[in-house]
C-alpha cells in the first residue's frame, strides 16, 4: 500500500498470541553434506507452513522458530483484507534519522539512497550491508522497511534503502520512472554500493514490485550477481495474472489506491514527458482510474514495450527465478489479496537448488501480523528473513568447504580404483 502508516502509540486491545519458548538449533551443512546416510536432526516445519524449494535442507537449520505455529493475531489476522490495511495504517513507523545520497545513474536518472544517519562512523568498513527495495511508489517512509532496518542494525549490519526514481521523494531528472523489469538501477547501485565497501558482504530484500524487480535481477543477472543473499517478500511474480485480480472485487480498493499514488509521482513531473516524443499520453496518466490504465500511458511506452499486456508478459520475475544462482528466501501468503498465489512459480523453486520458499496461510499483503511483535510491531517475516541472513553471513565458506572435501575425496577413490 502507498504512504506511510499512522504511528500508533496506545496499546493493543488484545494480547498478542501466547507462543512457546523456542529452542535454538544448529546443523552444520557441511556434516550434511559429507555424511549423505547420516540426515541432520532439526525440528521439522510446522504443518500451519509450506516450507518448499530446492534448498529448503540446505537453508533449514538457519530458522530457529519454523518450527512453531503461524498464529495470526485474533480478529486482524483472520481477514486478508484487515490485515492488509491495518497493517498500512496502523502498524507502528520506527523512528530513523536517515543520510540521503543522491546517485546519478548513466542515463542521467537519479535516484535516492537513504543510508541510516551515523552508521559511515559507527560501523566499520566490513559490516554486511543490506540494500531494501520497497514496493510500488514505497520508500523509506515505509512502517514495513522501517521495522526492517531497524531489526538488520540491532544485528550490526549496515542497511540503505534504494529509492526508485520517483519514490520516496527522491528526484525525477529524465522522462523515465521505473517499472517491473528494469533493472538498470538496481546494477548500478549495487555497483556503487559494492565500490563504496569493497569489504563488505552485500544482501537484499525486496517487497512487492520491488521483490519483482530484485528477483529479475538476480536471474538476468546470474552469473555475475555480487549479492551474497536474497529475500523476496510478497512478490506478484507473474504479472498478468496480478493484473487480473487487482481488478477483482474488493481488490479494487488496492488498485484505486495504488493508481493514486502513481498518478500523485507523475503529476510533480508531467512537465518533463510534455515535450516528448512517443505515444505517451499524459491525459491519460493523469486521469487514469487504475494501475493499468496509468501502464499503458506512460510505463509501457517509457520501456519500449507495445502495449500493457507485453509490458506484464514480459516483466514477470516467475521466468527469471529459474536462473538464480544465489540464496534467494522467498516468503509468501497464501492469502495474498495483492501478489495471489497462483502467481508463485512453485515448480521453478523447487526445481533450483539455490531456492526455498515459506508459505503462511494468512497474512494479506505487506501484513503478517502475527508473533511476539503483533498487532502494532514489526511483521512475523523480519525474524525470519534476518535468521536467513545471518546463516549465509556466518556459513557462507562451509558449502565450498565441504564441496573441496567431497571432491578430494572422489579424486582419493578414483585413485584407489585405478591402483
Amino acid at each position: 500500500m502507498a504512504g506511510a502508516p499512522l504511528t500508533m502509540t496506545s496499546k493493543p486491545l488484545l494480547p498478542p498470541p501466547h507462543l512457546t519458548p523456542f529452542r535454538r538449533f544448529r546443523t552444520p551443512i557441511a556434516a550434511a553434506c559429507l555424511s549423505p546416510t547420516t540426515k541432520p536432526t532439526m525440528p521439522d516445519p510446522h504443518p500451519s507452513l509450506e516450507v518448499s524449494g530446492g534448498a529448503r535442507d540446505r537453508f533449514l537449520p538457519a530458522f530457529k522458530t519454523l518450527h512453531l505455529p503461524y498464529s495470526p493475531f485474533p480478529i486482524i489476522g483472520w481477514n486478508r483484507h484487515i490485515e492488509t490495511l491495518f497493517a498500512a495504517f496502523y502498524r507502528s513507523v520506527p523512528d530513523v534519522r536517515y543520510r540521503r545520497e543522491c546517485l546519478r545513474t548513466q542515463d542521467d536518472g537519479t535516484v535516492a539512497l537513504d543510508w541510516v544517519g551515523g552508521d559511515h562512523r559507527r560501523l566499520s568498513a566490513d559490516v554486511p550491508i543490506l540494500i531494501l527495495l520497497p514496493g510500488l511508489t514505497g520508500g523509506s517512509q515505509d512502517s514495513y522497511v522501517r521495522h526492517m532496518l531497524v531489526r538488520a542494525r540491532s544485528r550490526g549490519w549496515r542497511t540503505v534503502v534504494f529509492n526508485s526514481r520517483g519514490c520516496g521523494n527522491s528526484p525525477v531528472t529524465t522522462p523515465q520512472f521505473y517499472s517491473g523489469s528494469f533493472i538498470g538501477d538496481m546494477r548500478e547501485v549495487v555497483a556503487h554500493i559494492s565500490a563504496k565497501y569493497p569489504k563488505a558482504s552485500l544482501y537484499a530484500v525486496g517487497w512487492s514490485l520491488g521483490g519483482n524487480i530484485l528477483v529479475n535481477y538476480l536471474g538476468k543477472e546470474s552469473d555475475t550477481c555480487p549479492l551474497s543473499g536474497a529475500v523476496s517478500l510478497c512478490n506478484p511474480f507473474n504479472l498478468v495474472i496480478a493484473d487480473v485480480n487487482l481488478r477483482k472485487g474488493f481488490n479494487n480498493i488496492y488498485n484505486r489506491s495504488l493508481k493514486r499514488a502513481l498518478c500523485r509521482i507523475f503529476s510533480k513531473h508531467a512537465l518533463l514527458f510534455e515535450d516528448i516524443e512517443g505515444e505517451y499520453s499524459i491525459p491519460m496518466a493523469m486521469n487514469a482510474q487504475t494501475v493499468r490504465e496509468y501502464d499503458e500511458a506512460i510505463t509501457r511506452v517509457s520501456f519500449g514495450f507495445k502495449s500493457v499486456d507485453d509490458y506484464y508478459s514480459n516483466s514477470c520475475s516467475s521466468d527469471s527465478i529459474k536462473h538464480v544462482q544465489i540464496p534467494l528466501l522467498c516468503i509468501q501468503a497464501a492469502n495474498d489479496p495483492i501478489a495471489p498465489i497462483s502467481g508463485t512459480p512453485f515448480h521453478d523453486i523447487k526445481e533450483n537448488p539455490n531456492c526455498m520458499l515459506i508459505v503462511t496461510p494468512k497474512g494479506g499483503h505487506l501484513g503478517w501480523v502475527a508473533g511476539d511483535d503483533a498487532p502494532y510491531g514489526a511483521p512475523w517475516t523480519d525474524s525470519l528473513v534476518m535468521d536467513f541472513l545471518e546463516h549465509l553471513e556466518k556459513d557462507a565458506s562451509k558449502p565450498l568447504e565441504s564441496s573441496s572435501k567431497i571432491e578430494g575425496a572422489q579424486q582419493s577413490l578414483e585413485i584407489l580404483q585405478q591402483v
